[in-house]
């Protein structure tokens, strides 16, 4: 989950009293300096290729806060974890179809998008699955209709597993389901929540990111206890980070204070590639691929395998 950062590529994962590493001991490679997180960076080999791929575990990018990387984070994650081999299912579940377009698929001339899925008896995934240019990724488009999506949710049963049940038919045939959610916490988001097995919370290197991260894990326990107890965070994405100021540190540090080693070692600075991929409609890992945010994303997808 660098430009500035000058983050290795690299993983910090501290050592148990013994003196061993916590985990992955015969592959971890010490550096002895600290990365952005304050932790030694250690490097985790490429994982080894699949001779199956499924089931899938599905993972929900999610943050109420805009503008934190959350959809450029999921493209390019998802690209990163197509390039070792794994098959990847993208989910667009905003209504501003902000990843559709990020990889080139004009949402809004689709007669079929994430929305026909949910909540039309009729729509099959196979109608609205998207290939991408990307090899061994797919992808769920979305547009301004699924924003009339929650409020004929409300009146449907077992409304909370709509997603659920409509990604249900394709997950053995994938190895990670990455969703997309809305910078809210309504129903939508509670639909991807309901559905995954894990969590991954980009946080932009801000003050003003911190303050909805409480509500964030507040609404995530509520999910635990209330509709999926299989639910669990699988970390917190440091996003926009500029090693050079005292600021972006100071939350870093703040973050790796309330979460530990929920926090990934990865760091993904700023660098103006990322609205470049925009406009090209393709992931940096294709449109950029010797860049350091790239390499980011590439550290960031053996980190998550890893975990």
């Amino acid at each position: 989950m660098p430009e500035a950062s000058a983050v290795p590529d690299a993983h910090a994962v501290p050592d148990d009293p013994s003196g061993e590493p916590a985990d992955a001991a015969s592959s971890v490679q010490r550096t002895g300096a600290l990365g952005p997180t304050g932790r030694p960076p250690r490097q985790i080999p490429e994982p080894a290729p699949l001779s199956c791929h499924g089931p899938a575990r599905v993972i929900a990018l999610c943050n109420q806060k805009g503008g934190v990387g959350k959809t450029t984070s999921t493209i390019n994650l998802g690209a990163a974890l197509a390039s070792y081999g794994r098959r990847v299912l993208l989910v667009d579940l905003d209504p501003q179809g902000a990843l559709s377009a990020g990889l080139g698929v004009p949402s809004h001339e689709l007669e079929r998008t994430i929305y026909n899925l949910m909540l039309e008896r009729d729509t099959a995934i196979t109608d609205v699955l998207t290939p991408t240019r990307i090899e061994g990724l797919d992808l769920i488009p979305a547009n301004i209709d699924l924003s009339a999506a929650e409020v004929q949710l409300i009146n449907e049963v077992g409304r909370e597993q709509t997603l659920a049940r409509a990604l249900r038919p394709v997950l053995h045939a994938y190895d990670y389901v990455l969703i997309d959610c809305q910078p809210s916490l309504g129903l939508l988001t509670v639909n991807a929540l309901a559905c995954s097995q894990g969590v991954i919370m980009p946080v932009a290197a801000e003050f003003f990111s911190l303050r909805g991260v409480a509500l964030l894990v507040d609404t995530i326990e509520k999910v635990q206890e209330r509709i999926n107890p299989e639910l669990a965070v699988d970390g917190v994405l440091v996003t926009m980070f500029d090693g050079r100021t005292v600021h972006a540190r100071d939350v870093v540090a703040m973050l790796v204070q309330r979460f530990g080693d929920e926090v990934f070692d990865t760091v993904i600075s700023r660098t103006v590639k990322f609205p470049e991929t925009t406009v090209a409609g393709e992931p940096i890992t294709s449109y950029a691929p010797t860049s350091s945010a790239a390499e980011a994303y590439r550290t960031l997808a053996r980190e998550v395998i890893a975990r």
